[in-house]
């Protein structure tokens, strides 16, 4: 959401689940049919997405192409945009149109399994061995592994080489240093540091690596460490060196900031790195999210997509799926993927040798083992946390509500 990390869907995940629920049977019994779900001929393959939008939708196009022709397939791709997934889902579902293989942002992988209308992947012999943890507690669901991912992204600290050099610091590691550095870069027009604190489940993904790397936790939020973790937000914000503006900023907006001069730091994702590298004149760096003290280990949340296979009732198809979702995460793919897009291979030894080749992403690639899926703890009451962590941050940086008071009132909402 991640660009795709930050889950920006006009229907939650959960308010999904209520409705699909009742039509697992009907997902589940007899074949699929029909242009925009699983073909009954053997021959094509029906893959849906969300990448709507260039370069992603030429570059998943190909990608798929190709994992079909391996297997002999016609390739049948059809992308929806992001806020209408779900809703489509539910459509498919219930007209018993689900495609063969379905790509999810992976904190709705839980919420779909558990309608029944995903097929487990160990029923096609698929394994997630060699796999980060955090990856593979993603894309399961009680016990059993549903997704693959072959790519990931989340976020850390990028910073102005020249404005922090010019000014003689270092880029912080704690949160004291976070606040004494951004304090000391905000002058005329140029805050310190830039983050999304915006009221959808983008702020929360922002939000996760201060309140998780101070033991903060989402099956209750009203803590004093995630108000600790809140207050260094206010903080920044109520002493000049993060603008007000915040609270509306998406993670693109803050982009702009930084790349314009105008934050000399900011939280994003590797996403941002093409836009970057072309901004003439600006000499960047990254790394991890400040963390409470020194010593203490940065927790940062999994962002990406996962591949699954629906149940359509055809189990001959339901394999030859399950086998283009293996060649999406095949080593090679997995490298092309995060090479093109920006973002890191989920397998641990993919990933150490990415990270070889691509030393701009090294930051990313040694969080990897210590990514925590979003909906890892509460599974499909995972986008009812996150919207509670969002209503907190608002109430409590637009100075409504201290931060253990929007916290609780967010909690017990």
């Amino acid at each position: 959401m991640a660009r795709r990390g930050a889950n920006r869907r006009t229907m939650t995940a959960a308010a999904a689940l209520a409705l699909l629920a009742p039509m697992a049977l009907a997902a589940c019994g007899g074949g699929s049919s029909g242009t925009a779900g699983g073909s009954g001929d053997d021959k094509v393959l029906n893959v849906q997405d969300y990448y709507v939008d260039e370069p992603g939708h030429t570059f998943y196009q190909k990608l798929d192409e190709s994992c079909a022709k391996e297997q002999g397939l016609t390739l049948k791709r059809q992308s929806v945009p992001g806020s209408s997934l779900i809703a489509k889902v539910l459509q498919q579902s219930s007209s018993r149109t689900l495609p063969d293989v379905l790509m999810l942002d992976n904190p709705d992988l839980q919420q779909i399994a558990a309608s029944g209308a995903l097929a487990p992947l160990s029923d096609f012999g698929v394994t997630a061995d060699g796999y980060a943890k955090g990856v593979v507690d993603a894309s399961s669901y009680k016990g059993k592994l549903y997704g693959l991912q072959p790519a990931t992204n989340t976020i850390a600290l990028f910073y102005n080489k020249d404005i922090l050099a010019k000014a003689g610091v270092t880029p912080p590691a704690t949160w004291d240093e976070l606040k004494a550095t951004a304090k000391q870069l905000t002058a005329g027009d140029q805050y310190g540091v830039a983050f999304s604190a915006v009221g959808t489940y983008e702020g929360t993904w922002q939000f996760l690596p201060f309140m998780w790397s101070n033991g903060g936790d989402e099956k209750n939020i009203a803590t004093p460490q995630t108000a600790a973790a809140l207050q260094l937000w206010v903080d920044l914000v109520k002493d000049g060196s993060a603008s007000n503006s915040v609270v509306n900023w998406e993670q693109a907006d803050v982009n702009d900031q930084f790349k314009a001069g105008k934050a000399a730091m900011m939280v994003n994702g590797p996403w941002q790195e093409p836009v970057l590298d072309a901004t003439q004149g600006l000499n960047y760096g990254i790394v991890p999210i400040p963390v409470p003290k020194a010593g203490d280990a940065a927790v940062a949340p999994l962002g990406g997509e996962t591949y699954t296979v629906p149940q359509t009732g055809n189990k001959a198809k339901q394999a030859k799926a399950a086998k283009f979702v293996q060649c999406l995460n095949s080593d090679a793919n997995m490298t092309l993927n995060a090479t093109t897009n920006h973002t890191v291979p989920t397998k641990t030894s993919v990933a150490a040798t990415f990270a070889q080749a691509n030393p701009n992403m090294k930051t990313f690639v040694d969080l990897v083992p210590t990514l925590r899926a979003r909906s890892g703890e509460l599974g499909t009451d995972w986008p009812k946390a996150a919207t509670k962590i969002y209503t907190a941050t608002q109430s409590a940086i637009t100075g409504g509500q201290s931060p253990m008071q929007a916290l609780t009132q967010a909690q017990n909402g």
